[in-house]
């Protein structure tokens, strides 16, 4: 008996389901669209074009408006926008001080939000409970006529992608926390994904803001933690476990100030806000209010702040440098804390990567600010949240 041949064939439903996709995905990265330029950027038909943005403005997902006035000449094409009350997203960004969960539109436009004070001690049981009452609270902020689609979780830790789960986030204390299935225990049924606040910040700047059509970029974030989301020939890079972009306990200097990991000059101590705060003779105990001050004092002149910019600047040039010589990138997005170190001593920053780059690794390297600021990893939250819809606007 001869053996069963497999065509091959793709079923129309599943072209169905990948076309609309598509179309989605466009409106989702870009906003507004008319027709015709869906048409061109797909290489479909017209008619084609058409009845899938039909089909998703049936499904809720995006609506059609008719330009009127202007200079235009002949018939105008119809434009294609994210729907005003379509599905939404949750994205949760956990800092040591707060929580940020924020209702984010397809577009990634951001619809509300609450900042909830925490403290570094807080515990995840502790911090689902504040995120269950904020899940409630924009529910009623953004109506009854949207839905959510999905919530995302950013968290200064490693993160096993596959189920959720936190390995270590140390500046939180935390270690081997289910946050995914916690977060699902009070998310009535709508799934959760949870991941690394480098990594989804350099997602949200990759999909539509400083890294945008950069397939080489690494996003170096700073808080009371140093870490790096990572892109190469336009894939993150996660590694094995999802350890991928820890270089904050790279080490700097072995004789340098004892880290928290059990090794000693690792970046952290030199670039964290606690160290930033200890460079400037102020409490190596920060909040958000010492970090604020210290930066602007900086600003104004004051001279111990200024000191402590120069060295950090020095420290930070130094790190950006051993990025460039191992990944070669295109951009070098810097958020976080150390955005505002960079905004202060640039020069300083640029002249320390000279000192330390290859200098064929970094020729015309763009060191950039991201797009969102602060909300990088928040946006990349809810870009997470959105990988299903997106996937099978059905």
């Amino acid at each position: 008996m001869r053996g069963r041949r497999t065509s091959g064939a793709v079923r129309p439903d599943d072209i169905r389901q990948h076309n609309l996709s598509l179309v989605l995905r466009h409106v989702h990265r870009d906003g507004a669209l008319t027709r015709a330029e869906l048409t061109q950027r797909l290489h479909l038909s017209r008619s084609t074009v058409g009845a899938l943005v039909g089909d998703l403005a049936q499904l809720g997902l995006v609506e059609e408006v008719v330009p009127s006035g202007g200079e235009r000449v002949g018939r105008p094409s119809h434009v294609v926008a994210p729907h005003a009350h379509g599905p939404y997203a949750v994205g949760i960004d956990v800092d040591i001080e707060h929580v940020t969960v924020a209702a984010i539109g397809l577009g990634g436009t951001i619809i509300a939000r609450e900042v909830l004070p925490t403290s570094p001690e807080v515990t995840p049981t502790d911090l689902v409970a504040l995120v269950a009452g904020a899940l409630t609270g924009l529910r009623t902020t953004v109506g009854a006529a949207s839905r959510v689609c999905g919530i995302g979780a950013s968290v200064p830790g490693t993160v096993d992608l596959s189920t959720g789960r936190v390995g270590v986030a140390p500046n939180l204390g935390w270690e081997d926390v289910p946050l995914g299935e916690m977060l699902e225990d009070v998310a009535d049924g709508v799934p959760v994904v949870v991941g690394n606040d480098a990594d989804l910040a350099v997602l949200a700047e990759h999909q539509r803001g400083n890294a945008r059509d950069c397939d080489d970029v690494v996003f170096l974030m700073g808080r009371i933690g140093v870490g790096a989301g990572i892109i190469v020939n336009g894939v993150p890079v996660r590694g094995r476990d999802g350890h991928a972009g820890e270089i904050g306990h790279n080490v700097l200097d072995p004789t340098g100030p004892p880290c928290h990991c059990g090794k000693r000059g690792c970046i952290e101590t030199f670039l964290g806000e606690n160290a930033l705060l200890g460079l400037a003779g102020r409490p190596s105990r920060r909040t958000d209010t010492e970090v604020a001050d210290l930066f602007n004092d900086a600003r104004a002149g004051q001279r111990e702040a200024l000191r402590a910019m120069g060295a950090a600047a020095e420290s930070l040039g130094r790190c950006i440098a051993d990025l460039l010589n191992i990944l070669n990138p295109e951009r070098v997005l810097v958020g976080g804390t150390m955005a505002e170190l960079l905004d202060l001593a640039r020069a300083e920053v640029e002249a320390a990567v000279e000192r330390y780059a290859f200098e064929r690794s970094h020729p015309g390297v763009e060191l950039l600010l991201p797009a969102f600021g602060a909300d990088s990893a928040l946006l990349g939250s809810g870009e997470i949240a959105f990988t299903a819809l997106l996937a099978d606007p059905r």
